[in-house]
């Protein structure tokens, strides 16, 4: 079973093809360069560079993977959650493709595929068994989830303000950093000399919920101690710190519910997820407690619609479709479970 993926939730433009579960194809357009100026992905401007790429990228992914749209036999795309607009261009684009070809469709919750990806079938890597602990921390969410199956997804608790990968960008904007944050930040944060401490909130065993926007105002506040203008050694410090307080807490949640749960195995998903000291971090925390830990490929971690591809392979081989009336949904939170739109 052929499989076309197609993602377009927020700033990246992606198409995928999937046979079988393992991955033939995956391409991504990035729209960095146009949204660096502005400090952070601008919606309209999302919008816009989704209509223009979206058909090229398809052909791509087709054309690598060495099929046509004939050979194809099913379309999966991301339905939400994400920035409406941009949904839209892609969500469209699936449901025309699927109706002009008498094609099953099925629309993809954009979080599910986070928390599959480390399932995917193909790399060089081990795969989790179900059940899992994962830990979804990407620019617009943040979350502990428990996989009990492809389809039975629980949300233990998620963030309360900023998501880990928002809170990366402001902080690194603070600084004078540039976007995006997160891989600037992991940059400066892995090389040696001082660290400034910063706070960790929500520390306490009994909740998986998590909260950055106060670590966010002590850089502000520290910042501002500094004059508001920093020297390259003074950014270095707030890196460190700031990159071991966000890490600390996540992998403190992670591992505290799998505890909770007595789950042996852990997984990364999201974009956070190829944050190089989020995962070390994580391995030697595994290690100590005799943890499994599972990371996908970092370009399955960052919005990628190889992972649509294959949770809507999983969902068309049940017999799920999802209707022409589908919308995309800015807000579609896994609560007890998630499949299919």
């Amino acid at each position: 079973m052929n499989i076309l993926g197609i993602e377009s939730s927020c700033d990246e433009t992606a198409a995928a093809v999937v046979r079988d579960g393992r991955v033939l194809s995956d391409v991504v357009a990035s729209q960095v360069e146009v949204h660096r100026p502005y400090g952070g992905v601008v919606p309209e401007l999302a919008s816009r560079q989704h209509m223009q790429y979206i058909l090229p990228v398809i052909r791509t992914a087709l054309d690598r993977a060495g099929v046509t749209l004939d050979e194809i036999d099913g379309i999966a795309a991301t339905s939400g959650p994400g920035l409406v607009g941009a949904l839209l261009v892609g969500l469209q684009t699936a449901k025309t493709l699927a109706v002009a070809r008498n094609l099953p469709f099925v629309g993809v919750n954009h979080l599910r595929g986070h928390l599959l990806a480390a399932r995917i079938e193909g790399d060089d890597l081990p795969r989790p068994a179900f059940p899992y602990m994962a830990l979804l921390a990407s620019g617009g969410h943040t979350g502990i989830y428990l996989v009990e199956a492809d389809d039975r997804i629980t949300c233990l608790g998620s963030t309360r303000d900023d998501a880990a990968g928002e809170a990366f960008d402001k902080v690194a904007k603070l600084v004078g950093l540039g976007y995006p944050g997160g891989p600037i930040i992991d940059r400066l944060a892995r090389t040696a000399g001082e660290e400034q401490s910063f706070p960790q909130a929500l520390r306490r065993r009994d909740s998986y919920e998590f909260s950055f926007s106060g670590v966010k105002t002590a850089v502000a506040q520290h910042v501002a101690r500094l004059g508001g203008r920093p020297d390259e050694s003074q950014i270095s410090a707030i890196a460190r710190g700031f990159q071991r307080a966000v890490v600390e807490i996540l992998v403190r949640k992670l591992t505290l519910a799998a505890r909770a749960r007595q789950i042996e195995r852990i997984v990364l998903a999201g974009g956070v997820a190829a944050n190089a000291g989020l995962r070390q971090h994580a391995a030697a925390v595994a290690k100590e407690r005799n943890l499994e830990l599972f990371a996908p490929p970092i370009e399955h971690c960052t919005d990628n619609a190889s992972m649509i591809a294959y949770a809507g392979y999983l969902s068309l081989q049940k017999g799920e479709r999802s209707g022409a009336d589908l919308s995309p949904r800015a807000n579609w939170p896994i609560l007890s479970s998630s499949s299919s739109g």
